[in-house]
């Protein structure tokens, strides 16, 4: 199968993480995925939700919200605010970042800490969800590393790296990195979440065509593997950048 990028099965869309990109926030990182940008920003909070306090938890906790700007599409979209309500969609994406998130970090650090995380997708073509949790990674990291610099914390509680990348079965074989024109004719669309000890976090896959076989998912999985080494890599460079 010829895909329609050009690109071999195996290869991932060109990706740049520019970190430090809102002069605000605590955390920034705007990633982009082929045609795929997302803004990732981390913004830090001294409280805990209502609920940890109800509950006697202590330490901190982390989380995301997501969305899409109206022209993020070739079809304006409006925005959620306006519907009075959040889609499922947008919902479940902002759990997978937030739950993603929390699994690198040592939670008891966090003192009475908040860090939100917001993802907007200035434009779309496919694996916003995967990109959104590579540059949120990057954008927490730096937050979590001014709170260590301005004595709030000890040490930054990261506990290691996290990425995704998406694979599919389309037209009968497994590629990696779907965009846009591949995800909507894929039989089988499936997101990976690793850490960089290549634990999986999270597998969520769809057969939205044919079923697809055990062997196609070890070979998807093969391939987000193979993958994730070049965004942790390409994530580190961005953190080893200095704020200007």
């Amino acid at each position: 199968m010829t895909r329609p990028s050009g690109r071999s099965d195996t290869q991932m869309r060109e990706m740049t993480l520019t970190p430090w990109v809102n002069k605000y926030a605590e955390g920034s990182c705007l990633v982009k995925c082929g045609d795929t940008h997302v803004l990732c920003t981390a913004s830090v909070e001294h409280k805990v939700p209502n609920w940890m306090k109800q509950q006697g938890k202590r330490g901190g906790w982390i989380t995301a919200e997501y969305g899409m700007l109206p022209r993020a599409n070739a079809n304006r979209i409006d925005r959620e605010a306006i519907k009075g309500k959040q889609d499922g969609r947008t919902q479940e994406i902002q759990r997978l970042i937030g739950r993603t998130m929390r699994a690198v970090v040592d939670l008891h650090q966090l003192d009475n800490i908040t860090i939100k995380i917001d993802c907007d997708v200035l434009q779309a073509d496919g694996g916003t969800r995967t990109a959104s949790i590579n540059g949120a990674y990057v954008a927490l990291a730096q937050a979590l590393d001014s709170l260590a610099a301005d004595g709030t914390l000890e040490k930054s509680p990261l506990l290691g790296q996290v990425a995704a990348i998406s694979c599919g079965v389309v037209q009968g074989t497994a590629v990696v990195d779907l965009d846009y024109v591949e995800d909507s004719n894929a039989g089988t669309d499936t997101n990976f979440v690793m850490n960089d000890k290549g634990e999986l976090l999270e597998i969520q896959g769809t057969a939205e065509g044919a079923p697809f076989t055990s062997e196609q998912l070890s070979t998807m999985m093969k391939m987000a593997s193979d993958t994730m080494p070049l965004i942790f890599q390409k994530q580190k460079e961005a953190l080893g950048q200095k704020r200007s």
